[in-house]
């Protein structure tokens, strides 16, 4: 692939970390005087649903962004191991982007488990990428890796047209890359940091959705990742709890602009989930405390959010699904 879309990946993952750099200066006096704080400890504990116990604790720990997922001292839980395929997305080809770890892998591996290809667009985390792409094949599917920036008009429509020419087709795009930065105040959002956000978060799922269309066939679907600030917002979250109300409100306006189409468009809004992004975001004590307030007590693993991927891409499941913004937040409600 030209070094072009590489190399200005590069630049805009380097740019998220000069925006990091200053956050982490206004966090300095305020992490001090919270190592300084005594913890309670002792909290109740976590309930368990599923079919194998899921961590509790996290370690306090702040990546530098993009944020890796080999660099993570907890690893996210990805892989599903009781989830057993059943040919839902046999012969199908699915992008998805940010798919070089969090949720992006996780739903990129068990869309290979139901039986499709997928094409995997990330910025920058070479080496979580490869890792996705090992499991991916390792699962008995091909996959395409494609690096660069969905800030880039030209590289929303290069990846696509990769896609379709490497993998034959395209039947589900997945928009899930994301920017996102906490700040304790709008006065402490610049220009800079409020245009990073939107154009990675939504105007990038619009560009992608743009050049996926044309190639989407009755059948295919478009799945957005939302999130629970986007249902109820955030105090320390402003512009990314913004961008993820719009990706709502854009799921189900586009859902309801090519229906005729008989192409889907859904959304999944997730709560909290152990992902590079949290810890290459907050300070490392809110780190330890990550999603603690959910009724779960804990934040999500990866592979607890991906089989709703799978619901909502696959025909045979959801074709009479279209224009909802799907919840799986943690806690009793819809949001």
């Amino acid at each position: 692939m030209d070094d072009k879309p590489r190399a200005g990946a590069e630049a805009t993952a380097e740019k998220q970390r000069a925006i990091q750099r200053e956050q982490d200066r206004r966090d300095a006096d305020k992490e001090a005087k919270a190592q300084a704080r005594g913890g309670e400890g002792g909290g109740p504990q976590a309930p368990q649903t599923g079919t194998r116990p899921q961590p509790e604790d996290f370690p306090a720990q702040h990546l530098p962004k993009p944020g890796l997922e080999r660099d993570m001292a907890l690893r996210p839980r990805f892989e599903a191991p009781d989830y057993r395929g059943s040919g839902k997305l046999q012969g199908m080809v699915a992008l998805v982007t940010g798919g070089d770890s969090g949720i992006g892998r996780a739903v990129a591996v068990l869309y290979a488990r139901e039986g499709a290809d997928v094409a995997i667009v990330y910025l920058a985390s070479h080496a979580d990428a490869q890792e996705t792409a090992r499991c991916i094949e390792q699962e008995g599917r091909r996959c395409l890796l494609v690096p660069g920036d969905v800030k880039d008009t030209a590289f929303c429509n290069e990846a696509v047209a990769r896609t379709v020419r490497e993998l034959g087709k395209l039947d589900i795009l997945v928009n899930n890359a994301a920017f996102q930065e906490h700040a304790d105040a709008l006065e402490d959002l610049t220009d800079e940091r409020i245009l990073e956000t939107f154009d990675t978060n939504i105007v990038g799922y619009m560009r992608m959705a743009r050049a996926a269309l044309p190639h989407l066939k009755a059948g295919g679907s478009i799945i957005n990742t939302g999130s629970v600030t986007g249902l109820r917002g955030s105090g320390s979250l402003l512009d990314y709890s913004a961008t993820k109300g719009a990706i709502h409100a854009f799921t189900m306006s586009l859902a309801s602009s090519v229906i005729a189409r008989g192409i889907r468009v859904n959304a999944v809004a997730p709560g909290p989930v152990w992902t590079p992004l949290n810890p290459a975001d907050q300070t490392a004590d809110k780190v330890a405390e990550f999603g603690k307030s959910t009724d779960f007590k804990r934040p999500a693993q990866p592979e607890e959010l991906s089989p709703a991927y799978v619901f909502l891409a696959a025909p045979s499941c959801a074709s009479y699904i279209t224009g909802i913004v799907l919840p799986v937040t943690g806690s009793v409600g819809a949001s």
